[in-house]
Order: structure tokens, then C-alpha cells, then sequence
């Protein structure tokens, strides 16, 4: 595994709960995709409420079984990873916000013996 620090990239796509891909959910597509590709590493982020473009306001309420809740996935690593798997998450998302921004990786330590 290459060392990552330096000037990297932070991408994070903004999704819903309920979003699938083909018979999953998006998050979990998204998260082996990037496991796939040799990504330095995936988070997925939920939220407790949001909307988006279509102003539909998601929260989470005791009584709500299908809140949908606001789901952010997010990952670091070089301009060029993120550029070359654009076309892949493209084609799995029927939705959505991409974001895209700069970002100073100051320390990356993968685990000795992990895979």
C-alpha cells in the first residue's frame, strides 16, 4: 500500500437510506467498490435529519420505520483514484450530491498484517 499523505482529495457523497444498487443499498455498493479498487479507506456517516433537491425533509422519529435517513460516504486518496472510479459511482447512483475538496492528509497508518 502506497503511503498517503500530503495533498489528496475528500470526496463525499451525500445519498439517502433507501438508495440501492441493483439489490443492495448504495452505501454498501459504494463502501465494496471502493475496498475493490485499493482505496485508502470508506466511511459511511449517518444523519440524524436532512433534505435535499427535492426539499422532502428525513428524520428520524420513534414511530417512522422508513425515515430514509441522509447518508454521507465518504473517502480520501489521490486525484487520479478519484478521478478514474467517477464513471463507476456515476452509473450507480440515481441521485445525489458528489462533493469534491482538498484536503491535507497529515498522518495514514494502515494497520501491520491487516488486508
Amino acid at each position: 500500500m502506497t503511503k498517503l499523505t500530503g495533498e489528496q482529495v475528500l470526496m463525499r457523497i451525500f445519498i439517502g437510506e433507501g438508495d440501492r444498487c441493483e439489490h443492495k443499498p448504495l452505501y454498501e455498493a459504494l463502501v465494496e467498490l471502493f475496498r475493490a479498487e485499493g482505496f485508502a479507506g470508506a466511511t459511511v456517516l449517518r444523519g440524524v435529519c436532512g433534505f435535499g433537491a427535492n426539499r422532502v425533509y428525513h428524520t428520524q422519529k420513534l414511530l417512522d420505520l422508513s425515515a430514509d435517513l441522509p447518508l454521507v460516504v465518504e473517502v480520501v486518496d489521490s486525484q487520479e483514484k478519484i478521478n478514474a472510479i467517477m464513471p463507476r459511482i456515476d452509473a450507480m447512483m440515481n441521485g445525489g450530491m458528489i462533493t469534491l475538496e482538498k484536503a491535507t492528509v497529515i498522518r495514514y497508518s494502515p494497520a501491520e498484517g491487516r488486508q
